[in-house]
């Protein structure tokens, strides 16, 4: 297993006013006194090659909101560039959500079916890029539901992060998707989620369910991570197995590495089988 850490799991969000920011020193130092040695990047500027390279750890990824579904935005020249930047710095995946063009994943539009032939358009045409490029979907965005991850499977070549919180979320079994669809599958985002809680998301909103600890450690919450995993390995899966506790914090005196180390714990366990 190639095991990655995330800035979110750190409250570290692009998302205006998610809660309290900690500084990317603190963040990466966390990292490395657990061991992590690859982290996807965060928000757009928020971990540059430099300070990678002072803690010693790699990027191999970062999490990109884009626009696809507005038949008068092209999405491309922003992706190519990215795309260049990436290749410069050896950062291996671009992980897609179809935003909504507004801040935060509390609510969304309903896309028609102009809206769904841009966007099904703008994947193919992203997957051409000279990187690996995944569709993540995601709560609050325009690939959410189980009918819209399918939608985007049987209408285009996209490849997928499997998000097994969001999936979740959203209505999709993730180890169903894992089972399926494997060949689909090009970068993983590992979240446990409290399933009782993900119930209530439609009623309290996505944010309010982060705060009020919808994440869970990896192995304490109800999605079947083994299963997965195991899912994806019998199927030859070798890329990335990124931790994702999401979290807001209220301030500095949160830890949030605590939930990170109870995570590693969890998939040292699934290695040593």
């Amino acid at each position: 297993m190639r095991i990655a850490g995330a800035p979110i799991s750190w409250g570290v969000c692009e998302v205006p006013g998610w809660g309290h920011q900690l500084p990317p020193g603190r963040v990466l130092a966390e990292m490395r006194k657990l061991g992590i040695t690859a982290t996807e990047l965060g928000p757009e500027g928020y971990l540059s090659p430099s300070v990678l390279t002072e803690y010693g750890l790699r990027g191999i990824g970062a999490f990109l909101p884009v626009v696809l579904h507005d038949p008068a935005h092209d999405p491309l020249p922003d992706l190519e560039r990215t795309a260049r930047e990436f290749a410069e710095a050896g950062i291996e995946v671009m992980v897609l959500a179809a935003a909504t063009g507004a801040d935060g994943y509390d609510t969304r539009p309903t896309l028609d079916e102009t809206g769904w032939a841009t966007l099904l358009r703008n994947l193919d045409r992203a997957m051409e890029l000279d990187r690996t490029v995944t569709l993540h979907p995601h709560v609050g965005t325009m690939v959410e539901t189980r009918e819209e991850v399918m939608r985007v499977l049987e209408g285009g070549s996209a490849l997928l992060c499997l998000d097994t919180g969001h999936l979740l979320i959203g209505g999709t079994d993730p180890l169903e998707l894992a089972t399926a669809a494997p060949e689909r599958v090009a970068h993983v985002h590992l979240k446990d989620v409290d399933a009782g809680l993900a119930a209530r998301v439609p009623e309290i909103g996505y944010t309010r369910a982060v705060r009020e600890g919808v994440y869970r450690p990896l192995g304490e919450g109800d999605v079947d991570v083994a299963g997965i995993v195991s899912a994806l390995g019998k199927h030859g899966y070798a890329g990335w197995y990124v931790m994702e506790q999401d979290v807001v914090l209220s301030g500095p005196e949160d830890e949030p590495v605590e939930n990170v180390r109870r995570s590693l714990a969890y998939l040292e366990g699934l290695r040593r089988g």
